[in-house]
């Protein structure tokens, strides 16, 4: 290759990341599948086909998030505001990772007014959750519950668990501003970066959505919180 051609590394990679996402889907399908079709299968299997599809899609939400941050930092991640029922886009996440709970055996519930609705954009805020309920089922010890609610004007989506919760270098990192953030700090740093991304996207007359880490609460483990104005 000659080294006047212009080659758009990023753009290429962002082209590789979208197709790899596509086989990632399919093989998510599949794995479903088989998880279908495992019911009498011995316990051990059933474990490494939950331990499969969670890698799976720990993997495919890293490829998402370096997507849309890739498009975020060209400007080119249109933020798509519309008015959503809460309990629809919870409920497709947990929905989503049935495979991997089910034969985990965690007990998940679903806190939520199915007529609560409120505006954002759908499809950025299920990946945020999605990822965050994905190390949520990962790290318990057999409980997860998602929550929302309204409270002071704005929307609260809370995900915990009654796993050992965050570490203190992961609470810290989740108290950094977005100009100090180090995403080079493995996937926990890409993935918080990308929430406080998609969080503070979603302004409204100066009001800016955040998030927050703590442990403890009814359960003793983690607690992430989206708010959202």
């Amino acid at each position: 290759m000659s080294q006047n051609d212009n080659l758009d590394f990023a753009a290429v990679l962002a082209t590789a990341v979208h197709d790899m996402k596509n086989s990632l889907f399919m093989l998510l399908q599949s794995i479903e599948t088989l998880s279908a079709d495992s019911e009498n299968d011995p316990p051990e299997k059933r474990q490494q086909i939950a331990t499969l599809h969670y890698e799976a899609s720990r993997l495919n939400s890293g490829l998402m998030q370096i997507l849309a941050l890739y498009r975020y930092e060209r400007e080119q991640l249109p933020i798509n505001i519309a008015e959503h029922f809460v309990y629809d886009i919870l409920e497709e996440q947990v929905g989503r990772n049935q495979t991997f709970y089910q034969n985990k055996n965690v007990d998940i519930s679903l806190n939520v007014d199915p007529d609560l609705s409120w505006y954002f954009d759908g499809e950025l805020i299920a990946y945020l959750i999605n990822d965050i309920l994905v190390n949520a089922l990962r790290y318990t010890k057999d409980k997860v519950r998602v929550s929302a609610k309204i409270h002071n004007m704005k929307l609260e989506i809370l995900v915990e668990d009654n796993g050992q919760g965050y570490p203190d270098e992961m609470l810290k990192i989740g108290e950094n501003t977005l100009a100090d953030f180090d995403v080079t700090r493995g996937r926990t740093g890409l993935g918080l970066f990308f929430a406080k991304k998609i969080a503070a996207a979603h302004e409204i007359k100066n009001n800016t959505g955040h998030i927050s880490l703590k442990n403890g609460g009814e359960l003793g483990g983690s607690q992430f919180m989206l708010t959202l104005p």
